[in-house]
């Protein structure tokens, strides 16, 4: 999958925005991103930069940034064509956290086998992009690689079994890239692959007549607490109902203190006066997307998006009216509200009937209206390998650069990064 076209200019490009597309397990947990590079210029009709180019301005970035800082513990696939394979900057990637995706348009040749060997006894692992069939490329790139990923929009449902049967080896691993449906996925799992790309997890499956669980009902009760200014009293009240959020937040307060000095929060009225309301609110939504068991789980994608989100939204925010802690933690509640359907299984408005949203975090989340909208449409299209066509209209509405984005992006990613700390 790649994001990037080939164009005259071979100069390493200052103005791109960084995408990061999850890549998840059987067991729909976190493993890896891939990493998407595109050149983002400030008009629509501009020219992309080539691959090289692209490529060897992420690396640039990747190495002064630190692989961790962008993609934490998990590993990254970053896409390569010919020129990248045989360029000495290749090797500035950490060959233990990096996957090179080798791109359908490379042509095995002998030079290329053998470089590719080279870099496999330095360590790099490698990985054969968009698979939809048999090629000369995969024949000879096959036995080379650790991972195939098949491009599921690329080949027919009665063609797929057949193809992974073919393609399966004891040293290959399958992933399935652009999975849109949870009954995609379903078929993929079923066919046997380990590795899932695509954005079906944050689909909304509205199920007709689906419930919000009496635990999800609490939270929604406190959000709706802390929204109106109820008194720490009625919030305390409202923690204690439940004896696992009790736990739990406990739990988060004190991680999140863990390493200040700050002595060990014992109460909810402790950890009420030692948040503060804004980061009370902010548990509160983030423990909205726990397990079952009431555990924060980082690797859970959807967590790991809509906390993204929020964190972007926030500093979007920050970056246009500094200052403005108030419009910060509205903009951090479009974030992480915004996959709520996706959560709950249930649609936005029906949730909205369950906690007092005020008028701006509706229209954002509803018809993505108003300045929190346009940030929540910038968000949502940086996910995604080609953006909308909007992207550039909805920044140059905000008064946003490209490199503010970019930066804000990073930042956004080392903040949830820290966040899997503090929760663990």
């Amino acid at each position: 999958m790649h994001a990037v076209a080939t164009a005259a200019t071979s100069t390493p490009s200052d103005d791109f925005f960084l995408a990061r597309q999850p890549i998840l397990g059987r067991d729909q947990k976190l493993v890896a991103f891939e990493l998407l590079f595109r050149a983002a210029p400030e008009h629509e009709d501009a020219q992309l930069t080539d691959y090289a180019a692209a490529t060897a301005a992420v690396i640039s970035h990747a190495s002064q940034l630190g692989m961790k800082e962008v993609v934490g513990e998990q590993a990254a696939f970053v896409n390569v064509d010919e020129v990248v394979l045989m360029s000495d900057f290749v090797r500035f990637l950490p060959p233990d956290q990096v996957i090179l995706e080798i791109l359908e348009t490379v042509r095995p040749t002998t030079q290329l086998l053998a470089r590719i060997r080279e870099l496999k006894a330095l360590g790099f692992k490698f990985a054969l992009d968009d698979v939809i069939g048999h090629s000369e490329q995969v024949s000879k790139l096959r036995n080379l690689v650790d991972v195939i990923k098949i491009d599921l929009q690329g080949v027919g449902r009665d063609d797929l079994a057949e193809l992974v049967h073919t393609l399966r080896g004891p040293h290959q691993k399958l992933l399935a890239e652009k999975v849109e449906t949870v009954e995609e996925f379903q078929l993929c799992l079923e066919l046997g692959f380990e590795y899932f790309q695509g954005y079906y997890f944050a689909r909304p499956a509205i199920l007709s007549g689906k419930k919000i669980t009496p635990s999800e009902l609490v939270l929604l009760r406190l959000m709706d607490l802390i929204h109106s200014h109820a008194d720490n009293e009625a919030i305390e009240a409202a923690v204690k109902r439940d004896a696992l959020l009790s736990l739990n937040l406990l739990r988060l307060v004190n991680g999140h203190l863990s390493g200040t000095g700050a002595p060990r929060v014992e109460s909810i009225s402790q950890a009420l006066v030692q948040l503060g309301r804004s980061q009370l609110q902010r548990w509160v939504q983030i423990l909205l997307y726990s397990g079952p068991e009431g555990q924060v789980e980082l690797n859970s994608p959807l967590l790991q998006m809509a906390t993204t989100r929020g964190r972007v939204l926030e500093l979007m925010t920050l970056t246009l009216r500094p200052g403005d802690v108030a419009g910060a933690n509205t903009a951090f509640t479009v974030g992480i509200m915004s996959l709520m359907d996706a959560l709950f299984g249930v649609p936005m408005r029906e949730i909205f009937d369950k906690v007092d949203i005020s008028h701006d975090v509706r229209a954002a989340l509803l018809e993505r209206d108003g300045d929190y909208g346009a940030m929540l449409s910038v968000a949502e299209s940086l996910e995604h390998a080609e953006p909308g066509h909007d992207l550039g209209a909805a920044l140059g509405r905000l008064g946003l650069s490209v490199k503010q984005v970019r930066e804000i992006e990073l930042a956004a990613f080392g903040w949830v990064r820290e966040l899997g700390a503090e929760v663990r």
